[in-house]
């Protein structure tokens, strides 16, 4: 068995509405185990018997499921529990600063992950710490800023809807137990 995080972009904010207890009905009903949804911010941790290897066929099927049953045009991002925990033990900034707020922002693939950290390279380092990781670009704004500074501005243009999600490193302390 694998255990997999399934981390949804786009739900419970601009209208689209997923409720925990129905996002882990429909994954229980696509047979995976071990369902738990994690906040209201669409995170989902289950267990299946696919390998990392066939990830892009399981992200597919997941996708077309929340389509199907929510209703809206559904990107996930996918990462087994352990790729989860180690882009967390591998945060580079303080994450005890009060001051900041410590995120990791999850990328389909490294092209868009370089572009974003490249982007980033001509930013204020004190407004947008930001650094590469494996599969995630770091993040570490002042608090209250994050929609305000230019990488913020960046991400929420649309082209990186379908390709990024971002998550508060509290969060996903949390989604790993």
């Amino acid at each position: 068995m694998t255990a997999w995080v399934a981390l949804l972009r786009g739900v419970n904010v601009n209208g689209v509405t997923v409720r925990s207890a129905e996002l882990a009905d429909l994954f229980r009903e696509l047979g995976f185990e071990s369902v738990r949804t994690v906040l209201a911010s669409g995170n989902v941790a289950f267990a299946t018997d696919v390998a990392a290897s066939a990830r892009t066929t399981l992200k597919a099927r997941i996708e077309t499921a929340l389509r199907e049953r929510f209703g809206y045009d559904a990107w996930i991002l996918l990462p087994t529990l352990a790729e989860l925990a180690a882009v967390v033990e591998a945060f580079p900034f303080d994450e005890t600063d009060a001051a900041r707020q410590p995120y990791a922002i999850f990328c389909v693939d490294d092209a868009t992950r370089d572009e974003i950290v490249e982007a980033a390279a001509s930013f204020d380092e004190d407004a947008d710490p930001v650094a590469s990781g494996d599969g995630v670009v770091y993040w570490n704004p002042r608090v209250g800023t994050t929609v305000d500074t230019p990488l913020g501005k960046l991400l929420g243009r649309a082209r990186f809807k379908p390709s990024t999600t971002a998550r508060n490193l509290r969060t996903l302390r949390k989604i790993i137990g």
